[in-house]
């Protein structure tokens, strides 16, 4: 699962489609998490 907030989300969706070879699945965070590009608060999750 890769977290990202407003600003890092297209560089995540590059991030997941380059590792996982597919694309990937988005959604709102549903619990408190930090982006994985920086310390402010994920507004988004991608999983496979």
């Amino acid at each position: 699962m890769i977290a990202a907030c407003e600003e890092h989300i297209e560089l995540a969706l590059d991030v997941a489609v380059d590792e996982w070879e597919t694309a990937p699945i988005v959604e709102q965070a549903k619990e408190p998490r930090t982006c994985q590009f920086c310390e402010e608060k994920a507004v988004y999750t991608l999983t496979k």
